[in-house]
């Protein structure tokens, strides 16, 4: 068992000692960039910046209604979403079909519009920065900012700079014209330094990238190697009993290798815990895709909105919200359970529901409960379910500032949470003001949130209410970690140049 245990620990000194060497330069990047990415994230446009921009619909002046726009369609069964917008300060209609193509109509008119050129991106990006002067530079496939699968309808895009104050890049949607991304200049340069480098997109080429993405397991798999048998040496290592000759604890006389095994016993846990947490974000060999059978959502929809919608005209919805003191941006035609209504945004992103109820119309701000539910009922058909109301966020449901990963999720409250009985345990929850499915997890995506989204990013509801000592406590953790990999990165260049001058 001893010659067992000193060929454990041999290997695992070996281990570290030549994965360290290359490791440490990579974890020292992650834990920098890790530390900028608590106050700047990566380019990505909110609901609230998306719809501040935009005027406010008129009754007066807006619009034809839906009906003329689907009979222009080759295949009005395919629409699932018809959405009144506006682009470039004027309303449109848009529509998105089934396999997720988009196309725009003048609201107007109804005429469709052409694929936005530059002069149309011009114009929406003048529309949203009113006041500042707008150079076209070109169109562009994908680069450092666009790596999102979500702009793939949209590309190539439109790229616009604006004389503002903070230099903004803008990307626009070459189909529809949208702004996209807004990019302010010290968000772009911090950028450099945070969640670019932090996701390793130097080497990431297009939006799905295998390449990319087995390097990033790679690396981080390797990473975690060096982490968990450092830990082993460095306990090893430690008299906790007896002392060294030294009268030391630690045998290391020499300073980097001294501190970096201090250092490393204070900071091990984190160090690990970050590593492997930034490894499992890659879902290697997708071990948390969902499993089994998804819910439903067309079910759960009961229609679309080329099938069922409200008899009533835009001009009829926006003069209700007027009476209402609602000044409605955007205006969505859906369907909840076969039931027909209008889902109306405002430009801070507050929502109204217009809803057909016993014969007439009404304005209201949530769905009720027997609707909701018995709509959910037909996400998983068959499969007992529990239920239960939430006024406050919960482990797998809560909010993030705006610069967070998924900072621009609306996460509303109450929200209805409903878990099903099913071999993979899926879970639920629907916003009341949309009636939307904000979010499904199976058992195995939930085990993610917690090796990942917990591990990496300390995101429970109570630590996140904590604000700036939150931070401090991931700052002071990071600094540890940084402190850690260089003094390894130095331990690791002099044992090259010795190996290499041997």
């Amino acid at each position: 068992m001893s010659t067992v245990m000193a060929a454990a620990k041999r290997f695992s000194y070996q281990l570290h000692r030549w994965t360290g060497v290359f490791s440490c330069i990579l974890m020292a990047l992650w834990f920098i960039s890790g530390m900028v990415m608590l106050f700047v994230g990566y380019p990505k446009l909110t609901p609230w910046e998306r719809l501040a921009s935009m005027p406010t619909l008129q009754s007066a002046t807006c619009c034809i209604g839906p009906d003329k726009v689907l009979e222009q369609l080759a295949a009005p069964a395919s629409v699932r979403e018809l959405v009144l917008t506006s682009v470039g300060g004027r309303p449109v209609y848009r529509v998105r079909d089934e396999p997720g193509r988009f196309q725009l109509f003048d609201a107007r008119s109804g005429k469709p519009a052409d694929l936005a050129g530059p002069a149309e991106a011009l114009a929406a990006a003048q529309a949203f920065l009113p006041g500042a002067k707008a150079a076209y530079l070109g169109q562009v496939r994908e680069d450092r900012w666009t790596h999102s699968r979500g702009l793939d309808p949209h590309r190539p895009l439109h790229m616009v700079k604006m004389d503002d104050a903070d230099d903004t890049l803008l990307y626009l949607s070459s189909v529809t014209g949208e702004v996209l991304i807004d990019a302010p200049r010290s968000q772009r340069l911090w950028n450099f330094v945070g969640a670019w480098l932090h996701w390793v997109y130097p080497l990431r080429e297009r939006s799905s990238d295998p390449l990319w993405s087995w390097t990033v397991i790679i690396l981080s798999a390797t990473a975690t190697v060096t982490a968990v048998s450092g830990t082993l040496v460095g306990i090893w290592r430690w008299r906790f009993t007896q002392r060294y000759k030294s009268g030391a604890r630690s045998p290391y006389r020499e300073t980097y290798m001294h501190w970096h095994h201090i250092i490393g016993l204070l900071f091990a846990a984190i160090v690990c815990t970050w590593i492997f947490s930034g490894l499992m974000s890659m879902n290697p060999f997708r071990i948390f895709d969902a499993k089994g059978k998804r819910p439903d959502l067309a079910a759960y929809r009961g229609g679309t909105p080329a099938t069922a919608r409200l008899a009533l005209t835009p001009q009829q919805a926006l003069a209700m919200l007027e009476a209402e003191r609602f000044h409605a941006s955007e205006i969505a035609w859906r369907v909840l359970d076969g039931q027909p209504y209008l889902l109306v945004r405002d430009a801070a992103a507050r929502t109204r529901l217009i809803v057909a109820n016993d014969g007439s119309v009404h304005v209201r701000e949530q769905w009720g409960d027997a609707t909701l539910l018995r709509a959910a009922s037909k996400l998983l058909p068959g499969m007992p379910t529990s239920h239960a109301w939430l006024g406050h966020y919960d482990t797998y449901y809560y909010g993030r500032q705006p610069e967070a990963m998924m900072g621009a999720a609306e996460r509303r409250l109450p929200v209805l949470r409903v878990q099903f009985l099913d071999p993979h345990a899926n879970w639920v929850y629907i916003d009341s003001y949309t009636g939307d499915v904000a979010i499904t997890l199976d058992r195995s995506q939930r085990v993610s949130r917690w090796l990942f989204s917990f591990l990496h990013s300390w995101d429970l509801p109570p630590l996140l209410q904590m604000g700036p000592l939150r931070d401090a406590i991931l700052i002071l953790l990071s600094l540890g970690g940084m402190a850690l990999s260089t003094t390894g990165v130095v331990i690791g260049f002099r044992r090259m140049r010795l190996w290499i001058r041997n």
